[in-house]
């Protein structure tokens, strides 16, 4: 089913590397999987980034302004508008609270990537911070409307991760392979030390991926270095398979920016050196929960230092091993399915309903449109309804749930009924206050997921008058087909089902 477009803001460079947009491209590949499209919207886009991102079927629009500034969100907001964006993604340390706010002058619904806070104050409708030291205190200016998603359990990792969901890493006895990588640009030129002390070591069994990013000025340097030296080494450029990489190998040592969550989820043991100011912080926190290494800054090691500890690791099976699990009990591959979930909900929230929500669906039940809606019109006493109510409850076939909006209103009703043949019925109405304002589509796709993850149902039926068409549309566009005519209770219905992919 169609999702709309998501308008990408994030930049590339020499400078900043390609932290940003790669997680960003994590992001767009699971809002393609879920049936929508993606573009990034970029000031001075290098080659490498376009070409990686025209792979991946994704569309790269120029930002002329300086980054971060009023003209640049004018900018954006212009191509959000041509794309009809369902939401504008903002990525970058340029962007701050003023640049949310032009934004969101102009309409549109913004999830704002952070890392520590640093734009103080937050206007977006959703703000990710996939860091281990997330924390709410970090956004106490934000608006009311504001929502958080908070901690690795959001970490965007890309499509190639999710064929190994189920993949657990076996530890050998004594390693031998090392995985090595710098990120995108590595404008320091950290890779080529590290190769020497590799080179250094005594192993003669040592083997070594190095992977260098599109945007690297010295790989051809780097590559003539690999094939020089005694021990095997290969140079892989810009790769697609870094998945692929990081379950061959024994142990990485790698920069500490995004690549981190990789190697978790994984369960890759690494020796990680924070090439910037702003991974020092991550690097210090996964040290300190064992999960892998910190050597520092590239000033802070040597060659022989940090041979030695690449040896350590690689002779130390228990190491190993109680790194790569705590690893992968830190990231479990699913944060870019649930930030989409996220974007999908358009700020609503489901809650299960409880005995305390009986009089406000009977008093929604008796409005006059929703009795016209029904296939029996008859109003309902307040005995009947307590009696239905309190046997819903007790059913464990039936599952009602309270739609809220991102203030804690409630707005509407879902009600799920398991079928003989384990198919789920599903029932939705929109409180008359807040219909005709885009809430049952979202509605509709959040509960359908909701039911479908929770149990074995495999299709979701619903039945609405021919006459209801807002109704109709509203279910086809949250990804019903059409199944028929039938008839319910006497009345004629349209059948439509929804199945999963």
């Amino acid at each position: 089913m169609g999702e709309g477009t998501l308008l990408i803001r994030a930049d590339a460079n020499l400078a900043m590397g390609t932290g940003h947009v790669m997680r960003c491209l994590a992001l767009a590949q699971s809002w393609q999987d879920a049936g929508g499209s993606a573009v990034f919207a970029m000031a001075d886009p290098c080659t490498w980034a376009r070409e990686r991102l025209l792979k991946e079927l994704v569309e790269t629009l120029r930002i002329s302004a300086a980054p971060g500034t009023e003209e640049d969100a004018r900018q954006t907001a212009v191509l959000a508008r041509e794309h009809a964006a369902a939401w504008i993604v903002v990525d970058g340390y340029q962007f701050g609270v003023d640049y949310q706010r032009t934004l969101k002058l102009g309409g549109f619904k913004i999830l704002f990537l952070d890392d520590y806070g640093h734009a103080g104050r937050y206007c977006a409708d959703l703000v990710l911070n996939q860091n281990v030291s997330a924390d709410e205190s970090a956004y106490e200016h934000r608006e009311p409307y504001t929502r958080l998603l908070l901690g690795p359990r959001y970490c965007l990792l890309r499509r190639e991760f999710n064929a190994w969901r189920r993949w657990r890493r076996e530890i050998a006895p004594s390693g031998h392979r090392v995985l090595v990588t710098m990120g995108g640009s590595d404008p320091e030129n950290v890779t080529e030390p590290v190769m020497t002390a590799l080179n250094l070591m005594g192993d003669d069994k040592l083997e070594a991926a190095v992977v260098v990013g599109g945007g690297n000025a010295r790989s051809e340097l780097l590559g003539r270095a690999a094939t020089g030296v005694g021990k095997k080494m290969a140079l892989r450029r810009d790769v697609s398979n870094m998945a692929e990489l990081m379950v061959w190998a024994d142990v990485a040592v790698s920069g500490a920016g995004t690549t981190c969550w990789e190697i978790c989820r994984l369960g890759l043991p690494a020796l990680l050196i924070d090439l910037a100011e702003n991974q020092t912080p991550l690097a210090r926190e996964l040290d300190r929960r064992g999960c892998a290494i910190h050597l520092g800054g590239p000033h802070d090691i040597s060659s022989g230092k940090l041979g030695e500890q690449v040896e350590r690791l690689l002779r130390s099976r228990d190491d190993r091993q109680a790194m790569s699990l705590r690893c992968q009990e830190l990231v479990d591959g699913d944060g870019a399915r649930r930030v989409v979930s996220a974007l999908h909900s358009g700020g609503l929230r489901i809650r299960r309903a409880q005995e305390s929500d009986g009089r406000l669906l009977w008093e929604w039940a008796n409005e006059s449109q929703i009795r016209a809606a029904s296939f029996s019109s008859e109003p309902i006493s307040w005995a009947t309804h307590v009696a239905w109510f309190a046997e819903k409850l007790r059913q464990e076939k039936c599952h009602v749930f309270i739609a809220e909006d991102d203030k804690g209103t409630p707005i509407g009703q879902i009600r799920f009924d398991t079928r003989t043949d384990g198919d789920s019925e599903i029932d939705i109405s929109i409180a008359k206050a807040w219909r005709g304002r885009g809430f049952a589509v979202p509605l509709i796709k959040q509960a359908a997921r909701l039911i479908l993850n929770g149990g074995p149902h495999a299709r979701l039926h619903a039945f609405v008058k021919p006459e209801n068409v807002a109704s109709v549309k509203a279910f086809e566009k949250g990804g019903f087909k059409r199944g028929g005519i039938e008839q319910v209770q006497g009345n004629a219905a349209i059948h439509l089902i929804y199945e999963e992919n």
